[in-house]
């Protein structure tokens, strides 16, 4: 399994001796083995010992065990205790249920629970459309993944998935508002998936699917788009999807070059690169290779897997053959949502005039960004510690929380291609440039502009069952 480097805090009890010149060792010690001490702060004392709490910031996983191994290894030096600042944050889970009106008397009482909730049950029951107005429906997502593909890791199943779902469901909540809950399924059978995401849907406004592995990620959300009447989107395709095209329409803007004219490569076709492909066909792009481990997808050979026969014969219209170093010579784009290392500045120099890069593999992209600059015009990744990181909390906020506005029954393709658009419209003329072609995920301004322009489509398309201007207390009263 790969391991992801990421920096964090140790905090460390140490007991040492009560002598001149200890801590020195210790912080000698702590220092050769890669850590920087960022505090102090003492605990006990006396005549011939000291406990002393150590916070250590240290670059990865295996720093912090060098920095461990040298403090074990001082004489007369004792670790008491050790944690992390991670792990701490996890402490018991990220998210919690609380209730949004106190309840101290028994008239409090008898209005949210028996007898006054029996009259808010029986009026859903004659109108279960009422659920959300009256229910926590109107506003709760259900993150839904069976842990066999998260994050870098791969298969870890639905306990290792769910950290990384409770923190899916804090996203929610902090950049839109919404109420979302981990549901971690214990069966990574598609049908079973899609029974028991049926039957817990009367309590969700909509459905998050996140990190279902390909192919059967396909087959989970079209079956559930089918029989659900409330939005159902897999993010790992098409969160990821809307957020690529936002970038590539202000980056062909800043090399001077119209979608319609473009001709890419996406180096991947998972979950990920189908969406994106479509969703760059969708938007008007000229041509769009698909290359995977194999070589690029092309109308010649044949292939067992239904998704990549579709990929073949809509895109590639050169029908291209080879390696991804074969097809990338003049073409405008490369996307790379697939593995490390796999693209050298040789293959972007054979590109045309002004080549984009777009290099998506996390923790690790395809080319860094410092070795591509020379020859790239624009270089994305989905990392933070470069310009233009091309993340999809730009865009799932947002299109959840439009679609929850309006009460849209699924989410279409146009809703997505307007939430692109959206995200791409914050980047101004006077703005834009090779190295800003991507609003900030912390920008306050992206969920509502994301959601008003898919709110705006969904009730164009027919999809809405609210309108923006129906007067949320009207609704409400009328039970």
């Amino acid at each position: 399994m790969p391991q992801v480097s990421i920096s964090f805090t140790l905090i460390m009890r140490v007991e040492m001796p009560n002598e001149n010149g200890s801590f020195g060792l210790l912080a000698n010690e702590i220092g050769d083995a890669g850590g920087l001490i960022s505090a102090v702060d003492m605990r006990s004392v006396t005549r011939t010992r000291v406990v002393r709490d150590v916070t250590v910031s240290v670059s990865s996983d295996g720093i912090a065990a060098q920095v461990r191994r040298a403090v074990e290894g001082l004489d007369g030096f004792r670790i008491i205790s050790i944690s992390d600042s991670t792990f701490l944050a996890h402490l018991g889970g990220k998210i919690r249920i609380e209730p949004k009106i106190p309840v101290k008397t028994r008239q409090d009482l008898s209005i949210v629970y028996t007898p006054g909730v029996a009259r808010v049950s029986m009026a859903i029951a004659a109108d279960p459309a009422k659920a959300f107005a009256l229910t926590i429906k109107r506003n709760t997502v259900a993150v839904v993944s069976d842990g066999t593909a998260v994050l870098g890791l791969g298969n870890i199943g639905p306990l290792g998935a769910l950290p990384v779902m409770e923190g899916k469901a804090m996203l929610f909540k902090q950049f839109a508002g919404i109420d979302a809950f981990p549901i971690c399924l214990d069966t990574t059978d598609v049908d079973e998936i899609v029974e028991t995401v049926v039957r817990i849907a009367p309590v969700f406004g909509g459905i998050n699917l996140e990190d279902i592995s390909a192919p059967r990620c396909f087959e989970v959300e079209q079956k559930l788009i089918e029989r659900l009447d409330i939005p159902v989107m897999h993010d790992d395709q098409h969160g990821t999807a809307v957020v690529i095209l936002a970038a590539l329409i202000t980056a062909a803007r800043v090399v001077g070059k119209e979608l319609s004219d473009l001709q890419v490569v996406v180096s991947g076709s998972g979950a990920a690169g189908t969406a994106t492909i479509k969703m760059l066909l969708e938007a008007g792009v000229r041509d769009v290779i698909p290359v995977d481990r194999a070589g690029a997808l092309n109308r010649d050979d044949r292939y067992d897997n239904s998704h990549w026969r579709w990929l073949a014969e809509h895109c590639n219209r050169e029908n291209r053959h080879g390696s991804l170093a074969d097809v990338l010579p003049g073409t405008d784009v490369f996307i790379g949502v697939s593995a490390p290392g796999i693209l050298q500045p040789e293959h972007i120099a054979t590109m045309a005039r002004d080549p984009i890069v777009f290099a998506m593999a996390n923790p690790t992209p395809e080319i860094m960004p410092d070795a591509a600059a020379p020859v790239a015009a624009v270089v994305a990744t989905g990392r933070s510690d470069f310009p233009n990181q091309v993340n999809n909390l730009l865009s799932f906020p947002g299109i959840f929380r439009g679609a929850l506005d309006v009460r849209a029954s699924r989410i279409t393709e146009r809703m997505k291609l307007a939430a692109a658009y959206a995200i791409a419209s914050m980047v101004t003329d006077e703005e834009r440039s090779a190295e800003y072609i991507i609003p900030s995920v912390f920008d306050p301004r992206v969920v509502d502009i994301v959601a008003k322009a898919v709110a705006d489509t969904a009730i164009d398309e027919g999809v809405a069952r609210r309108s923006m201007v129906m007067n949320e207390e009207d609704v409400e009263a009328n039970v």
